[in-house]
């Protein structure tokens, strides 16, 4: 069975970044299926993704994600269409509402109705895409004037992948969305979340496979086990006690509330270090596995397959391009 893989931009800058868009071409002759460029309160998405784009030939870009805040729809709407025309129709939209602490704190604008301002974002966005009059009477968004896109457009539609993980939300994400992009849920829960994501879908009157499902965590080959795992399990320890509500929260809906709250007592009183120490390693392999085997890996794809996965996250750490290519190769064939 072959696997449809997708892979993060890395990039710490400088001298690393042209090693970066080698690993970029790497992928992208590999097969590939697409490149998520994230975007927080550092370098904005935008540019990476149309400098990806200007490297590669066959590789779908989506940013994971931009927020629906701090832009205009009207404005994403420009930005991806522009890069849709420049790739040759490889974009993918990929929309989030970040948190409190990043939109007021960094943007300074209101973190306010997150869910209906995404369906509105994504509505315009479709509208604007299409090449369609946007006359629109939303809650939040009012336009009245008719306005199009005013450029030769690439197609009339743009995947749109949403990140989302409270019930409401994932309920929406399946009526609207194109694509969902999940993050820290351990894979025997992924058949749950997947089944009720598709329903949403049949529910609003559209096809189960109206959504591409991107793996939450996904796989990190590497011949450093050791030091990958705690990286993991440290990474994770920050998203449970540094990164708002909506990630505790979330592990706390999927049944493991104790070690939420192990986690946090440990970061509280011992610091980073012991909130990492205090994730359970097997939690930490479900989430993410990490491993120097590809067909341990492989094995984890078909394991996601099976959870209801149609395009699966892989990292690969302290190969040159080169020996990275031919490791894609050997995960998708």
């Amino acid at each position: 069975m072959s696997y449809k893989l997708s892979i993060g931009f890395r990039s710490r800058g400088g001298t690393d970044r042209e090693e970066a868009f080698n690993r970029v071409r790497a992928a992208d002759e590999a097969g590939v299926d697409t490149i998520w460029v994230a975007e927080s309160w550092g370098e904005d998405a935008f540019t990476l993704m149309g400098q990806i784009v200007d490297r590669t030939k066959q590789v779908k870009v989506g940013s994971a994600i931009v927020n629906v805040y701090s832009r205009t729809p009207a404005a994403l709407a420009q930005h991806f269409a522009s890069l849709d025309v420049a790739s040759g129709g490889r974009m993918i939209i990929g929309l989030g509402t970040s948190g409190a602490n990043v939109i007021e704190h960094f943007h300074g604008v209101p973190f306010d109705r997150p869910l209906q301002r995404t369906r509105e974002y994504v509505e315009i966005i479709n509208i604007l895409i299409a090449g369609a009059p946007l006359k629109y009477k939303g809650e939040i968004f009012q336009m009245e004037r008719g306005f199009t896109l005013n450029m030769q457009r690439q197609r009339d539609h743009i995947a749109v992948f949403l990140a989302t993980l409270s019930p409401k939300s994932i309920q929406q994400t399946g009526e609207i969305a194109d694509g969902w992009l999940p993050i820290w849920t351990p894979i025997q829960d992924i058949d749950r979340i997947s089944s009720e994501i598709r329903k949403s879908a049949t529910d609003a009157g559209r096809p189960a496979d109206a959504l591409t499902l991107r793996s939450p965590g996904g796989i990190i080959i590497t011949n450093d086990v050791d030091r990958a795992r705690a990286a993991t399990a440290g990474n994770f320890a920050y998203y449970l006690n540094r990164m708002g509500v909506f990630y505790h929260r979330h592990i706390r809906r999927l049944g493991y509330g104790d070690i939420v709250d192990t986690v946090q007592k440990a970061w509280s009183e011992g610091g980073s270090g012991a909130g990492a120490e205090a994730v359970p390693p097997d939690l930490q392999q479900q989430l993410i596995l990490v491993t120097n085997s590809v067909e341990e890996a492989r094995e984890r794809l078909a394991e996601e397959a099976a959870a209801g996965i149609d395009l699966h996250s892989v990292t690969i750490e302290g190969q040159a391009p080169q020996e990275m290519q031919k490791t894609y190769e050997a995960l998708i064939r």
